[in-house]
């Protein structure tokens, strides 16, 4: 190596060519083959959203997207801005969550112990969103049959109202589940619905975009970078891409 050095050639440039022989002989051997052209990418083609046209429920039974419609038709009821979270598609958004990865919590810690947590510490349930929504809608139907003798989605909008209350304060007492917990549980992944790119499939036809006047998934906004103290009305854009989401409200 001494010699080698000696007649100009760096120690750099001898790793250097070492690694690139190695390199290439591991490419011989597994039969690398040379890729001509742009390679094909379709978004989320190895980890796709459960998509908003697929038929059907996912998750839920026809009985429980009953009663989910009906608690996503009470938090975000239709008035003069928008629809109702029902007409949104929130109940269809849960049931695609809850059917992927999110419905278990793949992606999570999930071994014990569990602990009640302080108020500060946030949520420390060992149930997944899935255990969650199957005790508590079951839960739920109890309660509102020992008050009401029917089902959620029977009750009138008054009492529906008075049973999301209760619920929410935690005054609902659900059989093998903490209705705060579930109320929470519902009430956030609602606002996620409503608010989330009409992939997922809640608010269809964008409709919550066009109420706040959120442009949507644009690639770049260099054209209107100048544009101070304008009123722009630009028509959300979806991940979809489609025109049929893309009406102007």
């Amino acid at each position: 190596m001494t010699d080698k050095l000696n007649k100009g050639v760096t120690r750099r440039q001898l790793l250097f060519t070492s690694a690139t022989t190695v390199a290439v002989g591991a490419a011989a051997s597994a039969k690398a083959a040379t890729l001509v052209g742009v390679p094909q990418w379709v978004p989320f083609d190895h980890n796709g959203p459960q998509h908003y046209d697929t038929p059907g429920w996912h998750f839920f039974s026809a009985e429980q997207a009953r009663e989910i419609e009906a608690i996503v038709e009470r938090l975000i009821p239709a008035d003069d801005l928008s629809v109702s979270g029902k007409d949104a598609g929130c109940a269809v958004f849960i049931d695609r969550q809850l059917a992927g990865e999110y419905g278990t919590f793949a992606r999570l810690y999930r071994e014990g112990p569990f602990e009640k947590g302080t108020p500060t510490q946030g949520d420390q349930s060992p149930l997944n969103p899935r255990e969650r929504y199957t005790l508590g809608l079951a839960a739920l139907g109890k309660y509102c049959q020992a008050q009401f003798q029917k089902p959620f989605s029977g009750l009138s909008a008054e009492q529906r109202d008075q049973v999301l209350a209760a619920l929410e304060n935690g005054t609902a007492a659900l059989d093998g589940i903490d209705s705060k917990l579930f109320f929470q549980q519902v009430l956030g992944n609602t606002m996620e619905g409503f608010f989330a790119d009409p992939i997922y499939g809640g608010n269809r036809e964008m409709v919550s975009w066009k109420m706040i006047g959120f442009p949507g998934a644009r690639y770049d906004y260099r054209d209107y970078i100048g544009q101070h103290n304008q009123k722009l009305d630009l028509v959300p854009l979806s991940i979809i891409g489609s025109s049929a989401w893309n009406k102007k409200g």
